[in-house]
């Protein structure tokens, strides 16, 4: 055998071993790292997407509690503002309610006043009475009629 020939035959084989791999081997292979390639592609556009929607989610949240604080200063102030609002309404009706009492309390103090001075005008009354029916009923005498004057004044 000649070179040539040796050499001719092995390039044959050497094409036919190109065509055979480009036709069967490579396409499955260029496929499946077509389809890595999409895969890592997605992935890194979902990641993307993600972080994106991280972050806008973080910003939804930042927004949603800032406006949870002011809400909640703004029921502390009004809550404090209802108590403070009770507290003095509290207040006014305590010193209506003291005042009803101490308006009542001298009115029946007055009454009770009335009620001692009536009596004790009755008293007075059935006393001297009592003394005068003792004087006219004994002969008039100044020591005697002294003596029961000062024992009235005494009783009185």
């Amino acid at each position: 055998m000649s070179i040539n020939a040796t050499f001719f035959a092995q390039l044959a084989v050497f094409f036919m071993l190109v065509i055979f791999t480009m036709k069967f081997v490579w396409p499955p292979i260029a496929k499946a790292l077509d389809e890595r390639a999409q895969k890592i592609a997605d992935g890194l556009a979902a990641a993307d997407k993600a972080k994106t929607e991280l972050s806008s989610a973080n910003k939804r949240v930042e927004v949603e509690l800032a406006k949870s604080r002011t809400e909640t200063t703004a029921r502390l102030a009004d809550a404090e503002r209802r108590a403070l609002t009770i507290i003095e309404e509290a207040k006014a009706k305590a010193m209506d309610e003291g005042n009803k009492i101490v308006a009542a309390a001298k009115v029946e103090a007055e009454q009770q006043t009335v009620k001692a001075r009536e009596t004790l005008r009755e008293q007075v009354a059935a006393l001297a009475v009592k003394g005068a029916e003792q004087i006219l009923r004994k002969e008039v005498n100044a020591g005697v009629h002294a003596d029961l004057l000062s024992r009235l004044k005494t009783e009185l």
